[in-house]
This record gives C-alpha cells, sequence and structure tokens, in this order.
C-alpha cells in the first residue's frame, strides 16, 4: 500500500503563509500522482491540487487558483503544498492523496481515491 502523512498544519493569520508536507512511501512519487484535498468543517472534501509523475501540474480549485502551489522532491519522497495570502475560509483540514494513476485527473472524486493521508490541519485566523 501507499502510505502518506502530512504535516505543517497550524494555527495562521490571515494573509500569511503556510508549507504543507506529505511524506509518502519510497518509491510512491515515481508511480503515482499525488493530490492535495481539504475538508472545511460541515463540508464535502474539494480537490485542491495535483502534481504527476512528471512534475504537471493540475489545479482543481475554480478561484484562488495563484495562491496554491505543489512540488514533489523525490530525493526525500515528500510533496509540498504552498499556501499564500491565507484567508478565513482557507481553514480545512489538508490532506495528501493518490489515485494511484501516473498522471492527474482532470476530475478528482472521493470514490477515485485509493489512499489518503491523515491529514493535518489549517485554522486561519483573523
Amino acid at each position: 500500500q501507499v502510505q502518506l502523512v502530512e504535516s505543517g498544519g497550524g494555527s495562521v493569520q490571515t494573509g500569511g503563509s503556510a508549507t504543507l508536507s506529505c511524506a509518502v512511501s519510497e518509491g510512491a512519487l515515481e508511480m503515482f500522482a499525488i493530490s492535495w484535498l481539504r475538508q472545511a468543517p460541515g463540508k464535502e472534501h474539494e480537490p485542491v491540487i495535483c502534481v504527476s509523475i512528471s512534475d504537471e501540474i493540475t489545479s482543481y480549485l475554480k478561484s484562488d487558483v495563484g495562491r496554491f502551489s505543489v512540488a514533489r522532491d523525490k530525493t526525500k519522497n515528500t510533496v509540498t503544498l504552498q499556501i499564500n495570502d491565507l484567508k478565513p475560509e482557507d481553514t480545512a483540514t489538508y490532506y495528501c492523496a493518490t489515485s494511484m494513476a501516473r498522471l492527474c485527473l482532470d476530475r478528482l472524486t472521493r470514490s477515485e481515491i485509493y489512499f489518503w493521508g491523515q491529514g493535518t490541519e489549517i485554522q486561519v485566523s483573523a
């Protein structure tokens, strides 16, 4: 199985930045695209962004796409999610996950995800 562990969450002021890390099983980045999703309180999981095995990036958000960036570090087996200009609506639990496809899917739903991390929370305060 693919193991994913998120870290880097915490309390951040509005307008600040956050860097989340996803540690994945050794070799997984060579085989599978990695996605980030988030779940705000009382809401459904929302796909955020994906990076493929060839570093092609797919953004799933309908707005504020430019505030999110993702990168792989194959030597460290990590995928980082950078969020800039944080807003209160960014408050959520952030998950890294994989559908076990090599490339990012054009659309991503919960049913298409095979492995999830445990999540890390970001709390954005005014």
